[in-house]
């Protein structure tokens, strides 16, 4: 059969089985059994035993549910509350002032999370109650913490380059560090544009707090040093090389029951709590994942990878064509998938076609997840504007509007990350 005719058919059963609520890591592997069964000689049954085992029993994936408790461990702690006492003192004389907690606290707090819709919640209960209640407009500051939220996904640890990384067999430990420059050039963007705003805003934004003397400000910061010192427990020993991935996620989880213990926020409710919330959130992703495995084992029996890189080279596209042409692609898969489905389910076929052009996969990892952060914040499937409906009671179209410059500003440094990509390869080369 035409390999239109099979990727049409395809397409439309993902779309058929999407639309009608089944689960994204069962329509996957059901799309996979279709295809296998209608297109491939080799058995459907068998094949989906041995790739759905292999994926579960990944011994790198290990590192993806650790990271996920130990975000939910903070989750339930009084960290958020400790941030914006640490913080607050020191943008008070910035434009803008007090959006910039927004930023700074999704860029500190992504940095123990891993999970862009956790930083977007904690973040988002501890800035929204205390930004309303000094006067700053709803706009700014919602559509700031949907953007700065994003930077959970980018700077490290982060889930959606664990994911990668094992579907791509790129190390782990390379992308985290790559996304370290990257992370904090987009959070200087974002707080770059809140200045702007403000600076053409003069009469939306709030007058300053109390101002505290360099002394005071010194004092209010030590609010900061249990984060500050479980990022350096997590990230330090993974560059320093004494610990992998997956020891050092296991770091982060006894740091932050340790945390959660000396603030007196460890109790059996909220372990529990913590240790079901994280078991249910990586059920979902691992059954995704084998779902997308599966997937990806059966496009490759009928060899639409082969053929889709075969028909991109023939196009004659340009390395930039092609990272403008992947970037649209999956802007419009973000409207209808979360990152971690988009991700599985291309890289079987895209990597071929990358890897062909030339591309870096250490770069092409912080550039996917870029977009994939960009995805987060598009309508109608954007987790960041559905944790931000919930908190805030708005309609998600406001949420989206409001949030559009900071999709603007990613999509920028889409375009600064291909013209520098140093930003993503300096560091992982000087490991």
């Amino acid at each position: 059969m035409n390999d239109v005719l099979v990727t049409t058919l395809l397409i439309v059963t993902l779309f058929l089985l999407l639309g009608s609520g089944i689960w994204i890591g069962l329509t996957l592997a059901g799309v996979a059994w279709v295809g296998m069964q209608l297109f491939s000689s080799r058995p459907a049954g068998d094949a989906m035993a041995v790739t759905v085992w292999g994926a579960a029993s990944s011994w790198t994936l290990t590192a993806l549910p650790l990271f996920i408790w130990m975000g939910e461990i903070l989750f339930r702690t009084k960290l958020s509350e400790s941030m914006f006492r640490g913080l607050a003192p020191w943008v008070s004389r910035l434009p803008g002032r007090l959006l910039h907690t927004n930023v700074i606290g999704c860029t500190i707090f992504a940095a123990v999370s891993g999970s862009s819709a956790a930083t977007c919640a904690t973040i988002g209960k501890m800035t929204l109650p205390e930004l309303a209640k000094r006067g700053y407009p709803d706009d700014i500051t919602v559509g700031s913490l949907a953007g700065a939220g994003t930077l959970g996904l980018l700077i490290p640890p982060s889930i959606i380059m664990i994911v990668y990384g094992v579907t791509a067999d790129v190390s782990i430990a390379h992308l985290f560090v790559a996304g370290i420059l990257p992370g904090i050039v987009l959070a200087g963007l974002f707080s770059l544009y809140l200045g702007v705003w403000a600076m053409l805003n003069k009469d939306r934004v709030p007058p300053p707090d109390q101002v505290l003397s360099f002394a005071q400000k010194l004092g209010e910061s030590r609010h900061l040093i249990p984060v500050v010192l479980l990022i350096g427990a997590v990230l330090g020993s993974i560059y320093a090389g004494v610990a992998t991935a997956t020891e050092a996620a296991a770091v982060g989880v006894v740091g932050a029951l340790v945390l959660s213990g000396v603030q007196r926020s460890l109790n059996w409710v909220t372990f529990r709590e913590s240790l079901l919330g994280a078991t249910r959130l990586y059920c979902m992703i691992a059954l995704i994942l084998a779902g997308a495995q599966f997937l990806t084992l059966s496009m490759g029996y009928i060899g639409l990878p082969r053929h889709l890189a075969e028909f991109v080279r023939s196009l004659g596209l340009t390395p930039f064509m092609l990272m403008i042409a992947l970037s649209i692609f999956y802007i419009i898969l973000g409207c209808f998938l979360d990152g971690i489905s988009m991700v599985v389910l291309t890289m079987g076929v895209i990597l071929p076609t990358v890897q062909a052009a030339g591309f870096d996969l250490v770069w092409f990892g912080i550039f996917i997840v870029i977009v994939v952060e960009m995805a987060q914040i598009t309508p109608p499937v954007g987790f960041n504007l559905f944790v931000l409906q919930g908190m805030t009671g708005r309609e998600i179209t406001w949420i989206a509007r409001v949030t559009m410059p900071f999709f603007f500003l990613m999509c920028g440094m889409v375009l600064l990350l291909w013209f520098v990509p140093q930003l993503a390869t300096w560091l992982p080369s000087h490991m």
